[in-house]
């Protein structure tokens, strides 16, 4: 087994060809999450995930898992759901209890990866304006949300959380709602899932994912705001 590379703080990133095939797409440990380590990785698609108290791991899996804005499939219940405007909607106003509730322990899982370092680590992103959240609430109660990285014309998707059904889908749909607005192109859902797959997500090779990156980190997207609408009907 090839000897995985460790990185020192402010080390740059080995080229992605020396990932691991097993574990998919393992790259490198160590470094640091600072804004500056963290914006370098994912402008190259590469991403940290780990559990402490492990030292931080990078990844840049093959294939790569993609949502294209205007792909997004909404089942007829979904819409249903949101032409009923079961919920209302914010985004950027309840940032670190997204990512909290996303920390919440899930049937099945043992422990999280979202550790008090990565909310820190994040949190600053946030306040910099490069971290980004969707909250969705019933009866002023937050039920869902997710949160991610943007940078120029994608979106990279990090995790989401539901306490009522629909609620995290209804999340994603208000995403791609905003990012079709501004012509972003894509949303990087990481690793494939078939809750995501059942929404449109596709996989790609990583090569192809990385040229498409570079094609669209430096975009300049119009208008992207991060204001939705008062009704959930609006993002139909």
């Amino acid at each position: 087994m090839p000897l995985l590379p460790v990185l020192a703080p402010g080390e740059d990133f080995p080229p992605s060809c020396e990932a691991l095939d097993y574990p998919n797409g393992l790259l490198a440990a160590g470094g640091e999450l600072s804004p500056q380590t963290l914006l370098s990785a994912y402008r190259r698609g590469i991403f940290p995930w780990y559990q402490p108290p492990d030292p931080v791991l990078w990844w840049t899996p093959d294939p790569r898992s993609v949502l294209y804005p205007e792909q997004l499939h909404i089942s007829r219940s979904l819409a249903k759901t949101l032409r009923r405007n079961s919920f209302t909607l914010d985004a950027d106003t309840r940032f670190r209890e997204v990512m909290l509730a996303c920390a919440a322990p899930r049937a099945g899982q043992d422990g999280t990866w979202i550790s008090d370092a990565m909310v820190s680590a994040y949190s600053e992103l946030h306040r910099l304006g490069h971290a980004h959240s969707i909250e969705v609430y019933r009866d002023s109660e937050l039920v869902g949300g997710l949160y991610g990285i943007a940078i120029g014309g994608a979106f990279f998707g990090e995790s989401m959380f539901s306490r009522a059904s629909d609620a995290s889908k209804t999340a994603l749909v208000a995403l791609a709602w905003l990012l079709r607005g501004a012509g972003c192109r894509l949303i990087d859902c990481q690793v494939e899932s078939g809750h995501l797959n059942s929404l449109g997500a596709r996989t790609i090779s990583r090569l192809d994912f990385e040229q498409e990156l570079a094609q669209t980190v430096d975009m300049h997207p119009q208008s992207l705001n991060w204001r939705l609408p008062a009704s959930c009907g609006e993002l139909l």
